[in-house]
């Protein structure tokens, strides 16, 4: 038993994987003083990831298989260094037109979008139940995550990588076409403010109301801020719903439905997004599983996620 002990220590702390393991902090350091000086938020990625890893068998398994998370939040993190309104001309007054067009809701000879309405008609129980339902916009699925790596590793990997594939391709789209959210037309309207911070919108009510800054330090940290189309939180909640009908989870999913529409809602109640940005986010996530589950259909990308789910 000592020995299976003394074994199991010993290949967690090989040589090899120290050295990898140093080698890969050592790189993520310097790209983090490359976007400017190290946060704590880094500083906390790279602690949590060495503890896990290094923890034990069952912890180090855990934290590569939520690796493919971690690659997100980097690539992500990165954008920071180029902005996307350096890449291609922002869209401010074209999706608000273009909203205003599809979804714009008449009120004496005035058309308003549907942002500019809940604004008109906001109260205390949506501003809770909005920023209820955003708060989970991420909590939900890592936690489906989490069930699914304990239930089914394969659909995990599958699951896993679609959501990271989803954020890529709205991430290119972003670098594409540039778009400004609601509430930055209702703040600077058509006129273009670079280097402007995020802001909580309509969340910034929940605040007030609880008295904790909760949405303000979300929003102070966003590294893209004018990125609304497509929208990735509506994204999310059809991968979870699609990965939960594939689990046969049942009534579950009725909650995840819920989920869905409840952050659909809430996105446009905020202030953070148009309808046509949370359609557009419904695509990407539908296109990035139609195109992941064709992939899988071939023999090396399934042996790929075999070899993945091994590690895990």
């Amino acid at each position: 038993m000592n020995r299976v002990a003394e074994n199991s220590t010993f290949t967690r702390f090989s040589r090899k994987n120290l050295l990898v393991n140093f080698a890969l902090v050592l790189v993520y350091m310097a790209w983090a003083l490359v976007m400017g000086a190290i946060r704590s938020d880094q500083l906390f990625l790279t602690g949590f990831y060495l503890l896990l890893f290094y923890g034990n068998e069952k912890t180090r398994k855990f934290i590569t298989g939520f690796s493919i998370f971690i690659v997100y939040w980097i690539i992500y993190d990165s954008m920071r260094i180029l902005p996307n309104y350096e890449v291609s001309p922002v869209r401010i007054q074209e999706p608000y037109l273009l909203e205003k067009s599809l979804f714009g809701i008449s009120i004496n000879d005035l058309i308003y979008t549907p942002n500019e309405y809940f604004d008109l008609i906001q109260s205390r129980f949506l501003d809770i139940v909005s920023a209820l339902f955003y708060l989970n916009w991420v909590p939900v699925p890592l936690a489906f995550g989490v069930y699914l790596y304990y239930k089914n590793k394969r659909l995990f990997t599958q699951f896993s990588l679609v959501f990271l594939f989803t954020n890529l391709l709205g991430f290119v789209i972003y670098y594409i076409y540039p778009a400004a959210p609601p509430w930055y037309v209702n703040l600077y309207g058509f006129e273009l403010h670079l280097g402007v911070q995020g802001n909580s919108a309509g969340l910034a009510r929940f605040d007030e109301l609880t008295g904790i800054p909760i949405f303000a330090s979300l929003y102070n940290k966003n590294a893209n801020v004018l990125a609304a189309i497509p929208s990735l939180h509506a994204a999310y909640p059809v991968i979870v719903l699609y990965y939960g009908i594939r689990n046969k989870l049942g009534w579950v999913n009725v909650l995840f439905v819920l989920f869905m529409l409840g952050i659909w809602f809430s996105a446009v109640y905020s202030g953070h997004h148009y309808i046509i940005d949370v359609v557009l986010g419904a695509v990407v996530a539908v296109v990035t599983i139609v195109l992941f589950n064709l992939l899988m259909r071939f023999k090396w990308a399934g042996r790929m996620v075999g070899r993945f789910v091994g590690r895990i």
